[in-house]
């Protein structure tokens, strides 16, 4: 089983994802931002495979106006090295990516151009995952579309849709059941239509039902079926509701007791699980040291190393309580560890713990900074504990320290970006 996330990485240089406005999408601007994005995602591959991350979705705006008339370019063409380069560490890592287009990519609408800009956004889609040289296993996502008043007719719309796509598209396309209008039972007649697979949402299907006797389990097995071995392993959608948003709003970060009970109900080594989560990365590591089989405290070590001031700045008495639980080096105490962090992590920062916090920090460099930077520094901590400075300026002032003295244990602390 591999445990993976969407698009973006929290907290990593070198990893974001750039776009331009039509105005400004010339070429020399579109090959700028190409290159850069290329090397954004070379750089995320590079992470998920330190990380032992072996499920991604790559992001649609990786191609800026990729599906566009506004993009001339033959960017698979242009950038061949680069995409030879990271496909061969997507395959040599072993990771399995996906793509996932927007709420714009209709193909069962009633109106011919957006089903003709839809094709053209798959074809778009299959092109970028080609060019990676990667295999049909590598999957592009798609919801079934709207209802527009007739749920069969439109049902019917797909179908003709479908059977109009290139081979290239139906050998990676799967089908997903959404929140509003398709349920997985729609979704599975319309698999039996098309042949396309399809991905079970969880949270989806808790949302909008057909049947609210089944549980996750049921479905998963169900939709299991429609998965061909050429299709590689599985792969579902996990998520959780966020308790004050809107129905549907995923929540800032997985909590680990309700997604260890879905595991253990649901665990197959041919099941992959996509997380939809605002914290990305951060959750996906969570959940695959809360589910390995090699369980040694030191990776929950490296986690605390990573989350410990961010913790601090929140709660002095939960910074005590993890380091305590941490000292046992025979246990594995991964659900506590991050029960007590994700408990911290919803408390807010108060002036005094976040001055305490900062002044732990600056403790790096309190042989290091110059006479002037330690001026600096105290006259913002002073500011801030009075209440009449930013503590973000702080901040950036301590994240400079950082970078100028290559302190790498802060560098990639949590502390700057939680």
């Amino acid at each position: 089983m591999s445990i993976g996330y969407a698009c973006l990485t929290i907290g990593i240089p070198g990893t974001s994802i750039r776009t331009c406005r039509k105005v400004n999408a010339t070429e020399e601007k579109l090959k700028e931002l190409i290159l850069f994005n290329l090397e954004s995602l070379e750089n995320i591959i590079d992470y998920n495979i330190k990380n032992k991350i072996k499920l991604f979705r790559i992001s649609s705006d990786i191609i800026p106006f990729g599906s566009s008339p506004v993009n001339t370019l033959a960017w698979w063409e242009l950038f061949k090295p680069q995409f030879e380069q990271i496909g061969q560490k997507i395959k040599a890592g072993g990771m399995r990516v996906s793509m996932h287009p927007g709420q714009y990519t209709v193909l069962n609408s009633p109106d011919e151009d957006v089903v003709s800009r839809a094709i053209e956004d798959l074809n778009y889609h299959a092109r970028f995952l080609d060019s990676l040289g990667v295999g049909s296993e590598h999957k592009i996502v798609l919801h079934i579309g709207g209802v527009y008043q007739e749920k069969e007719i439109a049902v019917k719309r797909f179908v003709s849709s479908y059977q109009m796509l290139s081979d290239t598209i139906k050998k990676r396309l799967v089908i997903e059941n959404d929140d509003r209008s398709y349920t997985v039972s729609d979704v599975l007649s319309v698999s039996l239509m098309t042949g396309a697979p399809v991905i079970y949402d969880n949270l989806h299907n808790a949302i909008n039902t057909s049947d609210v006797t089944k549980d996750d389990a049921y479905w998963i097995e169900l939709t299991r079926k429609t998965w061909k071995p050429e299709d590689g392993p599985q792969k579902i959608h996990y998520s959780q509701q966020s308790a004050m948003s809107r129905i549907g709003a995923h929540t800032r970060t997985i909590s680990l007791d309700p997604f260890m009970d879905f595991y253990h109900q649901v665990s197959r080594e041919d099941l992959d699980i996509m997380l939809e989560v605002k914290d990305k990365s951060l959750s996906a590591i969570k959940c695959i040291i809360a589910t390995t089989p090699q369980q040694h405290v030191k990776l929950l070590e490296k986690e605390w190393s990573l989350y410990k001031y961010s913790v601090l700045e929140r709660s002095p008495k939960l910074y005590d309580a993890i380091r305590q639980l941490l000292k046992d080096k025979n246990s594995f105490p991964a659900l506590d560890f991050y029960r007590l962090v994700d408990q911290s992590l919803e408390m807010e920062v108060t002036t005094g713990t976040a001055v305490n916090a900062a002044a732990h920090v600056y403790g790096y460099f309190k042989n290091k900074a110059t006479e002037k930077e330690k001026i600096a520094f105290f006259k913002q901590l002073d500011k801030v504990e009075k209440n009449e400075g930013s503590l973000k300026t702080l901040k950036k002032m301590l994240w400079k320290l950082a970078v100028n003295y290559n302190e790498p244990y802060l560098l990639e602390s949590y502390y700057f970006i939680l």
